[in-house]
Formats: C-alpha cells, structure tokens, sequence
C-alpha cells in the first residue's frame, strides 16, 4: 500500500479561515501527507514546523509552472516545505491541436531541466480535456511523447473523461510515468459535483491496482467539490482507501 495524501484545494474554503486549524483535522483523521496549492499567505517556514509537529509531509505541491524567472523562489520553497515533486497544468484551448500540445509539452519539458539539477521534478495534472482526439490520439498521450521529462499526476476522475475512457487501460500504458494519483469519485456526469471517494462511480480498486507499484509514491485524495458537508467527505475517502487496503493512513494496520 501507498501512503495517502490530499490535496489541500479539497478544503480551500475553510481553509480560509484556519489553515493551521484544517492541517489538524487533515491530521487526526489520519492523512500521511497534504498537497498544497498555496499557503493562504503563511510563511513557508511556519507552515513547515506546523506540518513537523503534526507529524505531516508535503507529498508534493500544485503552482505555477516552473520557469528562469521563478527559479530560485520555486526551489527555496520545495527545500522550505519538503517536498521533490511540483505540478502544474494548462487550459483546454491547449489541446486542442497538435500545435498547442507541442508548445505546452515544449514549457513543461523546459521546467523539467530547469528543475533537475536541483533534485526536483515537474508534473502535469490532467482535467479531462486532454483526453479528447486530436489526429485520431488523445492529447494526453501526445504530450507525454513530447515531454519526456515530465511525470504525470493521474487525475483518475477527470481522465475517465465521465465514464468514456477506460482509466485502468490508461494508467497500464504510462504507468511506469505515475508517481501520484489524483483520487476522486463522482456520479460521471460533467459540472455534477463530487462524492466522497468510493461513493461514486469509478472502479477505484481496479485503478489502483493498474498503477505500477515500483513507481507510483502516493494516492492524494481531491475532490473539487461535493454536494455533502466537504471534511465528511474527506474522513470517508480516507476510512474507504485504508480499509479497503487500497492506501496507507496513519492508522492503517
């Protein structure tokens, strides 16, 4: 089993208010790791000793792509928070042609080797336009033959594209390129909110189990929003990928 993680946009909302309040629940629940996608304007090193006392670590971040210009901030703060993974992504205006992906695929390879020498890698979350056809292929096949260099965070909701494309299948096919799944469930049907994970629709033991084991580093819970109350949701997805033995938790067995 994979430790498990969640990406900390799932509770932006009260995060707002108490972010260090929101790691602690995240914590006693039993979550090993927490993605961030920003520090709602705390220090990064009082966000840090936050996470150390409360027995967390970052399992990877979500920022801006990483460039010359944003270097030297994007590696301080991987080394301030701990983590060796970033990850961004791009609109669906970019995937809509060859053209586009080339160029996308061209920005993220470039952060890739910017990153490199200092340890850190750069990844791309998937929505579910990448999976539409462009040349008869889904772009996000594509982009990954065009950016070598880059891993792939595997949103495994978004990339059934609502139940049209077999994840299972894709993940077999990059899964030697998967460090991180994206975890969340629904109802497969577009602008329908979300459900706590094993409370909708996807197969997420046959997923998990197509994920390649001497690759993948962990499984980050994310939900983008759900029509029950959001830290419910979130102890349940955590209460169904540990005691299904699909994730590690800190009380896992």
């Amino acid at each position: 089993m994979k430790p498990i993680s969640i990406q900390l946009y799932t509770v932006r909302e009260a995060a707002k208010n108490d972010f260090f309040g929101v790691l602690g629940q995240i914590a006693r629940i039993g979550y090993k790791g927490v993605e961030p996608a920003g520090l709602h304007g705390k220090a990064p090193k009082e966000v840090r000793k936050v996470l150390d006392d409360l027995g967390l670590v970052c399992s990877s971040t979500h920022g801006p792509l990483a460039t010359k210009d944003n270097l030297n901030e994007q590696v301080d703060l991987a080394r301030t928070l701990g983590y060796g993974m970033l990850i961004s992504g791009v609109g669906p205006d970019d995937f809509k042609t060859l053209e586009g992906i080339q160029k996308a695929a061209q920005k993220f390879q470039a952060a890739a080797e910017l990153l490199e020498p200092h340890g850190l890698r750069m990844g791309y979350h998937n929505h579910w336009w990448e999976m539409d056809k462009v040349d008869g292929r889904a772009g996000y096949d594509l982009f990954f033959e065009r950016a070598r260099g880059v891993f792939s965070e595997l949103d495994v909701y978004w990339a059934s594209q609502f139940g049209a494309v077999d994840v299972p299948s894709l993940l077999k096919r990059h899964n030697r390129n998967v460090p991180l799944l994206h975890i969340k469930d629904g109802p497969l049907v577009k602008d329908k909110p979300h459900t706590a994970v094993g409370k909708g629709k996807l197969n997420i033991p046959a997923i998990v189990a197509a994920a390649d084991a001497s690759t993948l580093q962990w499984l980050v819970v994310e939900l983008d929003d759900c029509a029950t109350d959001m830290m419910q949701a979130v102890m349940d997805s955590y209460d169904y990928l540990t005691g299904n033995g699909l994730a590690q938790g800190k009380t896992s067995a």
